[in-house]
């Protein structure tokens, strides 16, 4: 049953009306559209939401659509949490969700004749609701603009296609080589032969990202089998952009499932290969528009080392919110470009705070630690929020690394989801951008999540212990 509401439980959301008008647009330019998938992204990064017939849709932009605030607390597979009694504890109850600007497009997919537009859900008093990690985001921006900064930021995703067949025990197995009919083995990275050989694929995510409005920049080979990366091009609206991460993963899917493959953004796929990132770029503009991080060298301006300072400082605390889940930590080891420490370098891919070479005007920071299973949200909120704690405390990151430092731990840093929800618990600087219930209720949830995870008895325990 599709609870759309008759009434609104509060007064319309002004943006709202934006909204509706960016919608009646598309629903112009596309009149064969039959369906709009109305959603809202959780925690984990999912979208969750309904699938509506057209006419159905248009009455969202006028009184709202009804979902449970559980929408948001689930776990990796899509089950109910119920952190601090919030789901089946309180009677799930709802809240009214409302279409956000600027999300309505096409979906991408083989005869498909849908729309998709992003929600915002809201508590009685029109307020978000406290575990929306759109709203999080937005929260962190706010503090931006005190600073009269904008962020300009471009998101890399890494991923992985895969068979469709798993192994005998689930584990994921490379692709078929299209060409050969061979499984992939080598890493081959930036490999322009294995561009060509899932053309294919490409071509089919290429089209996707330009019906759906990402602008994918880039697309490369990665250093696996059936690992490849893509980059979005820059944005000075932030969520935007982060907004763009989480279509990317939808259209890689949709794009991969076209050609007979799966895709997976799961941290650590193979034990014995390089693990998936989420990189984030990110550049600050002062209000004449200049990039506050370009000084004219290869190092940047003393408010970059500020900001890079400001992240390692944040970095132990945010770091579940980077390495959401048990598979993520698995990345993180030497001689795999993710960090296991807190160094910042120039033009170092060994680091995981990197300063990128380029023209000086372009001047930025690259954050190479979260993986691609973070939620691009909070992962571009902890960024944000580290780098504006730098700034406002003109924090000196000490000297750049120079050569190889994958190989030096940081022991100060939490390095499995259990140290990292317990740094997050003490954290003293995210809570006051994030604020303390939005980190509360990720903390549960995903607290929940890894002791579900626990209960399984993996087959590798059977072989040694039985």
């Amino acid at each position: 049953m599709n609870k759309v509401a008759t009434t609104p439980q509060f007064p319309r959301p002004a943006f709202v009306l934006d909204a509706k008008v960016e919608f009646e647009a598309l629903a112009a330019e596309h009149p064969d559209l039959a369906f709009v998938d109305a959603v809202v992204v959780d925690l984990c990064g999912a979208l969750r939401g309904k699938r509506l017939p057209v006419g159905e849709a248009r009455k969202i932009f006028e009184s709202g659509i009804q979902l449970p605030h559980s929408i948001y607390l689930m776990d990796a597979r899509g089950e109910m949490t119920n952190p601090f009694g919030c789901g089946f504890g309180d009677g799930d109850p709802d809240g009214t969700a409302w279409p956000v600007p600027g999300t309505a497009r096409r979906v991408w997919d083989k005869n498909s004749n849908r729309a998709q537009i992003f929600l915002t859900l809201r508590d009685h008093a029109g307020d978000p609701d406290p575990a929306e990690p759109i709203a999080a985001l937005e929260r962190v921006l706010d503090r931006s603009r005190d600073l009269k900064l904008t962020p300009v930021c471009a998101l890399e995703l890494e991923f992985y296609l895969i068979d469709r067949a798993r192994l005998t025990d689930g584990a994921p197995q490379p692709p078929i080589d299209p060409r050969s009919g061979m499984r992939e083995r080598t890493a081959s990275v930036y490999g322009i032969d294995d561009l060509d050989r899932f053309h294919n694929f490409l071509s089919a995510l290429s089209e996707a990202a330009e019906l759906e409005q990402v602008p994918v920049s880039a697309s490369s080979k990665e250093y696996a089998p059936g690992q490849f990366e893509a980059n979005l091009k820059h944005q000075s609206d932030a969520r935007l952009a982060a907004d763009h991460a989480v279509l990317l993963q939808q259209i890689v899917k949709a794009a991969a499932r076209a050609n007979g493959f799966d895709a997976t953004f799961m941290a650590k796929p193979y034990a014995d290969r390089a693990g998936s990132g989420l990189h984030i770029h990110l550049s600050l503009l002062d209000d004449k528009g200049r990039n506050i991080f370009d000084n004219g060298t290869a190092e940047g301006s003393e408010r970059l080392r500020h900001g890079i300072g400001g992240l390692q400082a944040a970095m132990p605390e945010s770091m579940a919110l980077f390495a959401p889940n048990l598979n993520s930590y698995r990345r993180f080891q030497p001689d795999m470009f993710a960090p296991v420490n807190r160094r910042w370098g120039v033009n170092n891919r060994s680091a995981g705070v990197r300063v990128p070479a380029g023209p000086s005007e372009a001047r930025r920071i690259e954050h190479r630690v979260a993986g691609a299973d973070a939620n691009p949200y909070l992962a571009l909120a902890a960024v944000l929020a580290g780098v504006h704690h730098g700034l406002e405390r003109r924090i000196d990151p000490g000297p750049p690394a120079v050569g190889n430092v994958s190989r030096e731990p940081d022991l100060s840093l939490p390095l499995s989801i259990d140290d990292s929800l317990s740094r997050l618990e003490k954290a003293a600087i995210l809570p006051d951008y994030f604020g303390d219930e939005t980190l509360s209720l990720y903390r549960e949830t995903k607290r929940i999540e890894a002791q579900r995870m626990r209960r399984i008895i993996a087959p590798v325990e059977y072989e040694w212990y039985l």
